[in-house]
C-alpha cells in the first residue's frame, strides 16, 4: 500500500500563499488538469497545484525563446531548486512560492521527487531537438515528461488499504501518463511541426509517407495520414486500457481524479480518430460542458466500476 495523508496540520500563512499561488497558475493554465483536481479534497488539490506548477515553471523553460544555452542553464536551476526541496533546505519564509508549497506537499505526502528530475531530463531532450525513430524510443521521453508525472501524482493519491495488486499501481500510473501524452503528442502534431519539433517515431512516419512532415493544413502529398493517426490511436488506446488498471487501486475521490482528466483524453482521442485532419487544421479540444460530464462520470465511479468488472472476468 501506498500511504498518503489525507489532513495537514495547521499551516502558516506564507504556505497558503504559497498553495493559493500555485492553485492560480494551475486554474489558469491547465485547464484539463483542474478539471480533475476539483475532484479532490483540499490538501490533496494543494499538493497537486504544487506539482503542476513546478512541472508547469520547467515546461516553460522548454517551450520559451531563450536560447539553447540559456534553457540549459535554466533547467540545471531549477534542478539544484529541485535539490533542496528534497534536502528540507527550502523555508517557509522562501521568496519562491512554488518551492514553498512543493517542500510542504513534499513534507506531508510521500511524493517520489525524483520523478520531477526525469521531467527536467525529458525537457532537456526538447532542448536538444532530439527525434525518436521507434516507438521504444519515445517511450523514453514520455515517460520522463508524463510517466513521471503519473507516479508523483500516486504519490498524492496513495492505494486503498489492502486493494489487491497495489504494487503495481506505479507501473499502471507511468502507462496512463503514456497513453495521455502520446494523445498530446498527436493534438499538436501541426503545433509541434511549426515549432520545428517531430515527436511521431521516424518508422511510422516513414510507413505511412509522412516523413515530409505536417507544417501546413492538409497531409504530405500521396501520404496516408488517416492511417498513422489510427495507427497512433489504436496504440494509445491499448495503453489507456492498461494504465486504467489504476483506477479500482485508488480511493473515490482519487479515482475520479484520474478518471476525470484520463476521460477528457480519450474524448480527444475520439474526436481525433474521427476527423484525423483536424490536427493539422487547429488544436482539437473539447467544449466546457463535456469536460463537466466526463468529471461527473468520474466521480460516479463508472470507469472504475467498469475497469473493475473487466479484471474479474478476465481472472475467471
Amino acid at each position: 500500500m501506498i500511504r498518503t495523508v489525507e489532513s495537514a496540520p495547521h499551516m502558516s500563512a506564507p504556505v497558503l500563499a504559497a498553495y493559493g499561488y500555485c492553485e492560480t497558475v494551475t486554474g489558469q493554465q491547465a485547464r484539463n488538469f483542474a478539471y480533475g483536481i476539483r475532484l479532490l479534497p483540499a490538501p490533496k488539490r494543494r499538493a497537486m497545484s504544487a506539482l503542476y506548477a513546478f512541472s508547469r515553471r520547467v515546461d516553460d523553460i522548454g517551450d520559451g525563446t531563450l536560447g539553447a544555452d540559456v534553457k540549459v542553464a535554466r533547467l540545471e536551476q531549477t534542478r539544484a531548486l529541485l535539490t533542496r526541496i528534497r534536502e528540507g533546505a527550502v523555508g517557509e519564509d522562501d521568496t519562491d512560492p512554488v518551492a514553498v508549497a512543493l517542500a510542504h506537499a513534499a513534507a506531508h505526502f510521500p511524493i517520489p521527487l525524483g520523478g520531477l528530475d526525469e521531467l527536467i531530463d525529458g525537457v532537456l531532450m526538447d532542448v536538444r531537438g532530439e527525434t525518436y525513430e521507434t516507438w521504444d524510443d519515445l517511450k523514453v521521453y514520455c515517460r520522463c515528461v508524463a510517466g513521471a508525472i503519473g507516479r508523483l501524482s500516486l504519490g498524492v493519491f496513495g492505494t486503498e488499504p489492502g486493494a489487491r495488486g497495489a504494487e503495481r499501481a506505479p507501473e499502471y500510473a507511468d502507462t496512463l501518463g503514456l497513453a495521455l501524452q502520446l494523445t498530446n503528442i498527436l493534438r499538436d502534431v501541426r503545433e509541434d511541426a511549426e515549432g520545428g519539433r517531430t515527436y511521431l517515431p521516424a518508422d511510422d512516419l516513414a510507413k505511412f509517407g509522412c516523413s515530409a512532415g505536417f507544417a501546413g493544413p492538409t497531409p504530405p502529398q500521396g501520404s496516408d495520414f488517416a492511417g498513422l493517426v489510427h495507427f497512433e490511436v489504436r496504440r494509445a488506446r491499448a495503453l489507456f486500457a492498461e494504465g486504467y488498471r489504476l483506477l479500482p487501486l485508488l480511493d473515490r475521490r482519487s479515482g475520479a481524479c484520474v478518471a476525470a482528466m484520463a476521460g477528457i483524453y480519450r474524448r480527444l482521442l475520439d474526436r481525433i480518430e474521427r476527423d484525423p485532419e483536424a490536427v493539422l487544421r487547429g488544436r482539437v479540444s473539447l467544449p466546457g460542458h463535456e469536460k463537466a460530464y466526463v468529471a461527473v462520470r468520474g466521480l460516479s465511479g463508472l470507469d472504475a466500476r467498469h475497469v473493475t468488472r473487466r479484471t474479474v472476468r478476465r481472472r475467471a
